[in-house]
């Protein structure tokens, strides 16, 4: 691979309370696929490295993680930005899927962007640039 062609990813991973919960919401939310699954005992999700649009991202299994502590001010401690071609249709789903609307959808500063929080305390914006 050349230095033209080399890249560089960063792939978030959510610490969550419910791994396979989590893993069912984000399918619901954004269509995500499943490309790797770690299961433990009894066969429970552990961990998984999900997808949504090609964008990956992981989930890990955290008993003690509390997403009320986690917080301050209402906010998790990162943001998710998740760019995609649709930002409304798929900012919809993730309502109808159970996210919480902080921001409704608008146009702003060159993007079309809006907030949701999803029910294991990650924001995500959902976005366009326009």
């Amino acid at each position: 691979m050349s230095a033209a062609e080399a890249r560089a990813m960063i792939a978030p991973w959510l610490l969550v309370h419910h791994a396979d919960e989590a893993a069912a919401y984000y399918k619901a939310a954004f269509s995500t696929v499943e490309l790797h699954r770690l299961e433990g005992d009894g066969g429970k999700l552990e961990l998984a490295q999900l997808a949504v649009q090609g964008a990956e991202f992981w989930i890990q299994e955290d008993a003690e993680f509390d997403p009320a502590a986690a917080t301050t001010a209402g906010r998790g401690l990162a943001r998710m930005i998740l760019t995609v071609t649709d930002p409304d249709a798929l900012f919809n789903q993730a309502v109808a899927a159970g996210a919480v609307v902080v921001v409704p959808m608008e146009e702003a500063h060159g993007w079309r962007v809006g907030r949701i929080a999803d029910p294991f305390g990650h924001h995500w914006e959902i976005v366009k640039p326009i």
